[in-house]
């Protein structure tokens, strides 16, 4: 199978904030911004990396979810816990000295990992994890 991961979705709550973090504070391209029904779906990538995207969508756009979901959704957001994703860079340090800088939210520090990685750990604007590993 020729199988490559295209698209990822991560949350926000506030397009602007979030457009920001990850166009100018990690560089990432836009590649499509598309509002609708008063809400935005904004796709971002590396540069260089055309076919590697993130969505970055309102939560509650599924007219299914309840107000239980909703909830348990924004409670997860805040803590944290409801989304994230890996990225890699070959100079870690670099890039965590450029992320302190802009201010983003450190979750953890630049740390050799016992499973044999080194990475660290920012907080996106709202509140996804967002783990960056170094690589080989």
């Amino acid at each position: 199978m020729d199988i490559t991961v295209h698209h990822t979705f991560l949350p926000h709550h506030d397009p602007e904030t979030s457009l920001a973090f990850y166009r100018d504070t990690l560089g990432f391209e836009v590649r499509n911004d598309v509002g609708y029904g008063g809400m935005r779906w904004i796709t971002v990538g590396p540069p260089g990396q055309p076919d590697t995207s993130i969505v970055l969508h309102p939560p509650f756009a599924d007219p299914g979810i309840t107000e239980d979901e909703r909830r348990t959704i924004t409670e997860m957001m805040a803590k944290g816990t409801y989304a994230g994703v890996v990225l890699a860079t070959r100079d870690l340090d670099d890039v965590f000295a450029r992320l302190v800088a802009a201010d983003a939210e450190v979750v953890q520090e630049p740390t050799d990992q016992p499973y044999g990685i080194r990475d660290c750990a920012f907080r996106d604007p709202a509140g996804s994890m967002v783990r960056i590993q170094q690589l080989a």
